[in-house]
């Protein structure tokens, strides 16, 4: 007798993902996380690269360390001020790119990555 383990089929992250990529609401979702993700990566190696501690960065940004690891964090979208403001403090610079999104196929729903 097979235990419910056994009877279950395996599926792979990658065949789960496009799975659940078929689903409007779920790839707007993962769209947005991945923006944002993108953006926090950017601002952490932004601070990393100037080898600056958060500590160094709030002071000359006046303002806290609580704040920065919140923005590295992601728990909260900075305002392209705050964006300049940390950009100044690690001696980068912003840039926005608009990128025109192909749209995905029926078939193909990891074609826009």
């Amino acid at each position: 007798m097979k235990t419910m383990d056994e009877e279950r089929e395996m599926i792979t992250l990658k065949d789960m993902k496009a799975q659940l990529m078929r689903d409007p609401q779920f790839r707007r979702e993962y769209e947005d996380a991945d923006t944002q993700y993108s953006i926090v990566e950017s601002i952490i190696a932004a601070r990393l690269s100037a080898n600056l501690t958060q500590t160094e960065v709030a002071k000359r940004m006046g303002t806290t360390q609580s704040a920065i690891a919140c923005l590295e964090s992601g728990l909260v979208s900075p305002s392209f001020a705050t964006l300049r403001r940390f950009a100044k403090a690690t001696g980068t610079c912003v840039r926005v790119q608009f990128l025109r999104q192909e749209s995905p196929t029926a078939d193909n729903p990891d074609s826009q990555k």
